[in-house]
């Protein structure tokens, strides 16, 4: 068996970089911290790759591919039974996340060398960067539950760093802010299902809740609440965590505002790494999910349908380049939380599994390329509405193209990627249940709509009068736009069904026309509907804006769930929690407090004399107890 023992140095070789950079990158060239950050995730790319290479190709792909923990070492003992270690463990779905991380951070970094050039703060963003990278290679690397948690934790304060590097501007400490509480309500979740799974499996290791033989499976313990198991419960206390980190309606808040960061942080955040942590989540829990608690899957599922369907229709309305994409990759990453949800386990029953992690695959490189395409669009013309933008085909000759690249694959065009892992998902709906194929279907269409939306709004469309006339990024973004366009176009013809399957075991897959035939027909109806209303300044946007008002007019403010939010925290929780808490912890517990020190003072003051340091004082008292002693015991006893 090959020794995999050298992966831990893909997640520790960025936290080596950050401790370094963050340290000392203040008195080096900016571009020199750059270049180290950089040099960091090549290096922990090229291991993944290896390792990739090595655990899919070397030979063994026809029994199957074993978990194997390369690398662990206890760290805590919290019962007899329970430890939490740290190392690192080698299957399918972990070797898979090791390439998307790598492979998009890497292409990160290059793009940041040119877009970030002469900003204040360039190292650190860089050392964040390498903090980041570190956090997500060691949650997927995770040999156990408590282990992952640390490092979704680590997450969740790299984005905050991240999201607020601009910390002069107020919009961006306030983005920055709320992703982070945002998580931190749902990563409560996330303990208390931990805590539940544990206590009840008395394991927190993945390879023992994950057995069939396992614990977690083969004692799945009686009727809880509400007629669900103790299993099921704190499985969906765990989703919950996934929820808030995957933006899942209704804890997607975070995600349109997270824009404020610099654009490849978005890239970073929204393409490969934070926002699919949820779904890997899941992935890794799936035999637990899938064998021990089903209806937990049902609840996956819904959420998935339900966010996938609603970030699409509000993606349809946003003139912010940056939010489109957001709110596409909230709908994107329904996809595949509902693939997971109709998913069985083992064989052709787990096609769901199969297409979830094909299109967290697919989908890291043609979003990514997306971000970073609106990257060079926002660097050329120093705007974010497309509102502002028109007619850029002819000065951004390679972004136009691989734009345009990127879009045609999240449309599911064939013979581009995004068709491959989305069919799959689709077919995987189909035979598991109807209402979310037909929901599916529906954002299928509008997918490809608000697309092209965006695409002419930027490229087509009448000519904005720029302030200076728009260029071509340098080519140091253009390159990690290449990689990731060619990633895009072939990424879909890697057998995923031979690599990447619920247990571990090849099974055959081919194409159901039936299915995919009708959802490229709705794709491309919706790419003509958007050519039609876009291509050319038209009144027909307006005209129908003015028919279905009231839908738009929802639609564009989100809904009104920032709104919903913030009465509930201010006019509910805030007016009849927070401030009888505030009242009773001032005028009760303080005032409980002040009392007794009030008491005391009192009593120490009017006893002061007593102590008072003066030996003539300390005579007097002393003769005078004397006498009285003697007095009581001579006279009156």
């Amino acid at each position: 068996m090959t020794d995999y023992s050298y992966t831990i140095l893909i997640p520790l070789v960025p936290l080596a970089v950050f401790l370094f950079i963050g340290l000392t990158g203040h008195k080096m060239k900016p571009i020199v911290s750059g270049l180290i950050g950089t040099a960091g995730l090549a290096f922990g790319a090229i291991l993944a790759y290896i390792t990739a290479i090595s655990y899919f190709w070397g030979g063994h792909e026809g029994a199957g591919y074993a978990s194997i923990k390369a690398f662990e070492i206890p760290w805590l003992h919290v019962t007899k039974n329970l430890t939490i270690s740290l190392g690192s463990l080698i299957d399918p779905i972990s070797v898979m996340m090791l390439v998307v991380i790598t492979t998009v951070s890497l292409m990160v970094h290059i793009y940041s060398l040119g877009y970030m050039k002469g900003e204040k703060g360039f190292h650190r963003f860089f050392a964040f960067l390498s903090l980041f990278s570190f956090s997500m290679l060691g949650l997927v690397l995770a040999t156990n539950i408590f282990q992952m948690y640390i490092f979704w934790e680590l997450v969740g304060v790299s984005s905050f760093l991240l999201i607020g590097f601009y910390y002069e501007k107020p919009s961006a400490v306030a983005a920055s802010k709320k992703a982070f509480i945002v998580t931190r309500f749902a990563d409560l979740g996330f303990l208390i299902g931990i805590l539940m799974l544990s206590f009840n499996t008395q394991t927190f290791d993945f390879q023992t809740l994950v057995s069939q033989t396992g614990p977690a499976i083969s004692q799945p313990g009686g009727a809880a609440f509400m007629g669900l198991s103790v299993l099921t419960w704190s499985l969906i206390f765990i989703f919950m965590g996934g929820a808030g980190k995957s933006a899942m309606f209704p804890l997607h808040i975070w995600l349109p505002d997270a824009m404020e960061g610099p654009t490849p942080v978005s890239a970073l955040i929204h393409a490969a790494t934070m926002v699919v942590a949820g779904v890997y989540l899941v992935a890794r829990l799936f035999p637990v999910y899938a064998l021990g608690a089903p209806d937990a899957l049902t609840v996956v599922a819904w959420v998935g349908g339900i966010s996938s369907l609603f970030a699409a229709v509000i993606a349809c309305t946003q003139t912010d380049i940056k939010r489109v994409l957001a709110y596409s990759t909230m709908s994107q990453i329904g996809y595949m939380m509902l693939a997971l949800g109709v998913s069985g386990y083992g064989g052709h029953d787990g096609l769901g599994f199969m297409a979830a992690n094909f299109h967290l695959f697919t989908h890291a490189m043609f979003k990514a390329l997306l971000f970073l395409g609106a990257g060079a669009v926002i660097h050329a013309v120093h705007n974010n509405d497309m509102s502002g933008m028109g007619g850029l085909r002819k000065y951004l000759p390679w972004t136009h193209a691989t734009f345009l690249i990127a879009c045609i694959t999240i449309a599911g065009i064939p013979p581009l990627s995004g068709f491959f892992s989305k069919d799959e998902i689709l077919v995987a709906a189909f035979h598991h249940n109807p209402v979310l194929f037909y929901i599916e279907y529906a954002v299928a269409g509008l997918t490809a709509f608000y697309m092209f939306r965006l695409y002419y709004s930027i490229f087509w469309g009448k000519e904005t009068h720029y302030h200076h006339t728009p260029h071509e990024a340098p080519l140091v973004m253009i390159i990690p736009l290449l990689i990731l366009a060619f990633g895009s176009i072939f990424a879909g013809f890697l057998p995923f069904e031979e690599l990447v399957t619920s247990d571990g075991l090849p099974f055959e897959l081919h194409t159901e026309w039936a299915i995919a035939i009708p959802s490229v027909l709705i794709a491309l109806v919706g790419i003509t509907v958007a050519t039609i209303m876009y291509r050319k300044v038209t009144a027909i946007p307006d005209k129908i804006a003015g028919s279905v008002s009231h839908l738009y007019k929802w639609s564009y403010h989100k809904f009104y769930m920032d709104e919903v939010y913030l009465f509930v925290t201010k006019k509910i929780i805030f007016r009849f929690i927070s401030r009888p808490i505030a009242w009773f912890d001032r005028h009760v517990v303080d005032g409980t407090m002040n009392g007794i020190a009030g008491v005391t003072q009192f009593a120490s003051f009017n006893i002061r004399n007593l102590q008072s340091g003066k030996v003539q004082q300390y005579a007097y008292v002393f003769i005078t107890g004397a006498l009285v002693l003697v007095f009581i015991f001579v006279f009156l006893w």
